[in-house]
C-alpha cells in the first residue's frame, strides 16, 4: 500500500523504543530523504510530495534537538508534536487544493480518470479523515505525554483508523463506479447517459 511508503518514517519512529529517540529520529530522517529522492527520480513533482517533504523537515529538526539535548522536556511531547505536524501538513494540502492522498491515488489509477470529479472528491474526503485523525491524536497524545501504555495505543490508532477508512471507502467508490458504468445507456444518447452517471456520482 502506497500509504505505508508515505508514512514509513513516522511508523519507524513510533515503534523504536523512546529511550533511543535520537537514533529513531535520525533513522526516520534518512528514510524521509531516501523516499523524497526516489519519488523525484520517478518524476513526481515537489508539490505532490507535501507529506514527504514535511516529514523530512520535521525529522531534521527533531534529530538536531534530540542529539543537542537528549533530556529535553519536549521529549515526552514528541508523539503529540508528530501528530500535530502531520495534521498541519495534511490540512495545508487541503488548503492549497492538492490533498496529499491525490498524488498517492494517481499512482494506481489510470490517467484518464484523474480529472473525474468523483476521483477528486474522494481524495478530499480521505485527506480530511486523515487530517482529523492526526488532529485528534495530537490532542490525546498531549494529555497522555507521560503515560507510555495508552500513548502507544493512541499513536497506533491515529494511523490505523484512517487506513481502515481509506481501504473501505475506496472499495465502496470503486464498486459504485462499476455499478454506474454497468447501467444500460439510453438508446437515444448512449454516450451522454454514461457521462452523466459518471459525473453525477
Amino acid at each position: 500500500m502506497m500509504y505505508l511508503r508515505t508514512f514509513a518514517p513516522w511508523i519507524v519512529y513510533a515503534i523504536i523504543p523512546t529511550h533511543y529517540w535520537e537514533w529513531s529520529a535520525l533513522i526516520a530522517l534518512c528514510i524521509s530523504l531516501a523516499g523524497i529522492a526516489q519519488q523525484l527520480r520517478a518524476g513526481q513533482r515537489p508539490e505532490a510530495l507535501i507529506i514527504d517533504i514535511g516529514s523530512g523537515v520535521f525529522f531534521a529538526a527533531l534529530t538536531v534537538l534530540a542529539f543537542a539535548d537528549p533530556d529535553t522536556a519536549l521529549h515526552a511531547y514528541t508523539p503529540a508534536l508528530s501528530s500535530g505536524v502531520l495534521a498541519l501538513i495534511a490540512g495545508i494540502s487541503l488548503a492549497v487544493r492538492v490533498p496529499f492522498t491525490l498524488p498517492i491515488a494517481k499512482q494506481t489509477t489510470p490517467q484518464e480518470l484523474w480529472d473525474n470529479p468523483l476521483f477528486i472528491r474522494t481524495a478530499y474526503i480521505l485527506t480530511s479523515v486523515w487530517t482529523a485523525s492526526f488532529a485528534i491524536g495530537c490532542v490525546a497524545l498531549a494529555f497522555l505525554a507521560h503515560d507510555q501504555g495508552p500513548r502507544t495505543i493512541v499513536q497506533v490508532l491515529a494511523f490505523v483508523i484512517p487506513v481502515v477508512f481509506t481501504l473501505r471507502y475506496v472499495a465502496y467508490i470503486q464498486a459504485k463506479a462499476r455499478t454506474l458504468l454497468a447501467q444500460p445507456a439510453d438508446p437515444a444518447r448512449p454516450s451522454d447517459h454514461l457521462e452523466q452517471n459518471r459525473y453525477d456520482a
